[in-house]
């Protein structure tokens, strides 16, 4: 078996980042390709000698180094690309077969690689066995540029190539129920490689999958299912057995909890398909094609279902005393301390986000009665998600325990976690653990990959140096799924038949029993203090948080009432957070969101589609999406054909300083989906008071108000619509609820 998805060493870095052996010399461009070059110092190696060249003084014998062009594929036709999975020389290139594999899904297809393969592998087969004298296959019009002795040696590389993908990626082949790539692949290994490893691998693959195919689609399995759902999810309570009691939320222990959080979570990361994380991928799962992102699609379901959990079992009883409901969030911080023991960032930072939600966060007589360690204990663990310097706590956890066997780091002003870590360290029977990742921070990256780096260079050339940055993200995720493989922790069924009976709220339902719990209108100095320290914390619509797969469950709500929410400033401004800066230093802060449209309001007026996903009367804060250079805009389009279920779809768009306003709609026309003209159309930036409509000669950069959000509307040019105007709504008091959903 031929295994190159080695991600730990597949992260090469690029040469002006390693040592000075490598210097720029500039870029070497031919047909289909455009390459960046490299020149590189590398160990003189001394020819062999003759015998009579033995006792020649007049060698130059003083000769240590020397110098080496060194050619980096930068943007490349499909056709170019394939060619390149094999060196000059006809040796497999590892690297660049990884992360094409990784990322071939963002331009182009499964058959459309395949084709390219076998008919390449087939044009060098030919031109193998014609004459050395001739520059072309027999009945071909190809010109291969491949010396006739390697041939044999470029055909070997892409039959290794076929065998990674098979061994790395076999979802690009299961297409049911006739698997056309796989069978076709089979129909081609049958006839040039019938007695080769990669005949019998393919030959397996299809069996394999047929056969799993054939038993999915029994009646008689799909009705045992069917079943099984059926009492799961109607279990009304916990069941006892003999002697065991129904589990109440207070008398789970917080190991035990921690555990099946994190095994639960370790099931659904590891099944992480990695380049459904991509930017262009993920970013698609709105167009009909929820299969493409089902894999994250489903650790966005658990990261959520913790998060309501945690809101439920706070808000459901609404008799309890301060004290008593204080003791029901300490336990909720405890089980996050065991979390941080496990190395569990997901559910961790779910259960810092149920704590910061506003149905939670308001109860100030709750907050005041938790305990003073408590309280800075929630501190500590909610820093660790901190979006300062680009999340630069979490990621450096990720970095020094990403592959490590326990966890053993903490802030400089942490007081109670070294004391945790401390304890583990010197107990010699602490199990050793993975890590699990909270996957937005990745999510974030690759959307703003995507958004900041274009597809193509000149000419339409695929951009690969694009696809360089994505892999290194993907190799990040791959190489933490290969270290949560040390997680061992048995399924626990009285937990679990528990934790699918927790009645889940709506948020409707939870801020009208947070309200009732503790009436509007009052303050507390106590709880002043403990939002403050908890403002390092998770944001309610980080890119999981806020993510939908579909299910109204496993959506977040934004409420647009600041009398309703006794958040700080700080905290109402940052729920409009999508994205921090990208650890690339090319990437851009931007992330399409969609917000709710349709229906009505608590109080059953219809929200004014012109106020923006922030809190309008709050004052101005310095916006991620804005630096000296550029701004990152979000527009949507005005057309009832451009909502699904309800919900209107942002797209993001990078503005330069140069670009007007025709440049501006061309942009989120493509991005949107649809052709016309851009004359057809006006843009139009909200405001808090209206909205301002800008002209088509306009310098888009310097015309719009940076004091507010970048919010534009995309719509059919009317009337009249030419010059520069502030459309203004009347003044609206109410409650206006938003959905806000990665896109």
């Amino acid at each position: 078996m031929v295994i190159l998805l080695q991600y730990k060493g597949a992260i090469r870095r690029r040469p002006e980042q390693q040592a000075p052996t490598w210097r720029l010399w500039g870029e070497e461009k031919c047909d289909g390709a455009i390459y960046t070059v490299y020149l590189k110092k590398v160990r003189y190696h001394h020819p062999s000698r003759s015998i009579t060249q033995e006792n020649d003084d007049d060698e130059i014998s003083h000769l240590e180094w020397e110098t080496v062009r060194v050619r980096f594929l930068k943007a490349g036709t499909l056709e170019r690309l394939v060619e390149s999975l094999a060196s000059d020389t006809g040796e497999l290139e590892s690297t660049f077969v990884n992360v094409f594999l990784a990322t071939y899904r963002t331009f182009s297809s499964t058959r459309q690689v395949l084709n390219l393969i076998i008919d390449r592998y087939l044009a060098l087969q030919a031109f193998a066995s014609s004459s050395p004298s001739s520059s072309s296959p027999p009945n071909c019009n190809k010109k291969i540029s491949v010396p006739h002795h390697l041939c044999e040696d470029h055909m070997k590389a892409l039959r290794l190539t076929l065998q990674v993908w098979l061994d790395g990626y076999p979802e690009d082949f299961r297409d049911p129920p006739d698997f056309p790539c796989l069978q076709q692949l089979k129909d081609f290994t049958s006839e040039n490689l019938p007695d080769s490893d990669l005949h019998i691998k393919v030959s397996h693959k299809l069996e394999k999958m047929k056969r799993e195919h054939d038993i999915k689609g029994s009646p008689m399995l799909d009705k045992i299912l069917s079943c099984g759902d059926e009492m799961r999810v109607h279990c009304p309570s916990p069941m006892t057995n003999g002697t065991h009691h129904p589990y109440d939320f207070q008398d789970i222990p917080d190991s035990t909890f921690a555990q099946q959080l994190t095994r639960m979570d370790t099931v659904l990361f590891k099944g992480v398909i990695a380049h459904q994380c991509l930017g262009s991928v993920w970013s698609r799962r709105d167009r009909g094609r929820g299969d493409a992102s089902a894999s994250v699609a489903a650790t966005v379901e658990q990261f959520n279902a913790v998060s309501f959990r945690v809101q439920s079992t706070i808000l459901v009883d609404t008799e309890l005393k301060p004290s008593q409901r204080a003791r029901l969030i300490t336990k909720w911080i405890d089980i996050a301390q065991e979390l941080r023991m496990h190395k569990n960032f997901s559910s961790l930072k779910a259960i810092i986000s149920g704590l910061q939600s506003n149905p939670i966060y308001r109860l100030k007589k709750t907050w005041g009665a938790v305990i003073k360690d408590k309280a800075e204990l929630f501190e500590e663990l909610a820093r660790i998600f901190s979006e300062e310097n680009n999340q630069l706590n979490q990621r450096e956890l990720l970095m020094k325990e990403g592959t490590a066997k326990h966890a053993q780091t903490a802030h400089a002003n942490d007081r109670h976690l070294p004391k945790a870590l401390e304890k583990l360290a010197t107990n010699p029977l602490a199990t050793s653990y993975g890590t699990i990742p909270y996957l937005g921070t990745f999510l974030t990256d690759l959307t703003m990959i995507d958004t900041a780096i274009p597809d193509t260079v000149a000419d339409g050339l695929i951009n690969f140096d694009k696809k360089r940055k994505e892999f290194e993200v993907l190799a990040q995720i791959r190489l933490l799924q290969g270290a949560a493989n040390a997680y061992q922790m048995e399924r626990d069924e009285q937990f679990e038949r528990w934790w699918e009976s927790v009645l889940v709220l709506d948020d409707k339902e939870a801020w009208r029993l947070s309200c009732q719990i503790e009436p509007q209108g009052s303050s507390s100095t106590r709880e002043g203090k403990i939002r403050k320290r908890a403002q390092y914390g998770h944001r309610k619509n980080d890119s999981i948080a806020s993510t939908s797969s579909g299910s109204s469950s496993s959506q977040f709500f934004f409420d647009n009432d600041s009398l309703c929410s006794p958040l700080s400033h700080n905290d109402s401004c940052s729920l409009e957070r999508k994205m921090s800066t990208s650890s690339s230093s090319s990437s851009l802060p931007s992330l399409d969101v969609s917000v709710h449209s349709g229906g009505t309001t608590t109080s059953g007026r219809t929200p004014d589609r012109s106020v923006s996903t922030t809190q309008l009367n709050q004052p101005h804060q310095a916006s991620p999406y804005i630096t000296p250079d550029f701004y990152i805009i979000r527009v949507s389009i005005e057309s009832s054909a451009h909502e699904i279920e309800g919900v209107n779809l942002y797209k993001s768009i990078m503005l330069s300083n140069s670009e007007r306003t025709i440049s501006v709609i061309r942009k989120a026309m493509e991005k949107h989906g649809f052709e016309g003209n851009p004359e057809d159309y006006t843009l139009a930036q909200f405001l808090p008071d209206g909205e301002m409509l800008l002209p088509s000669s306009a310098n888009v950069y310097y015309a719009i108000n940076t004091q507010h959000d970048l919010n534009f509307v995309l719509r059919r040019r009317r009337h009249g619509d030419d010059t520069t105007i502030i459309r203004r709504n009347p003044a609206k008091d109410h409650k206006v609820r938003k959905k806000l959903l990665v896109t």
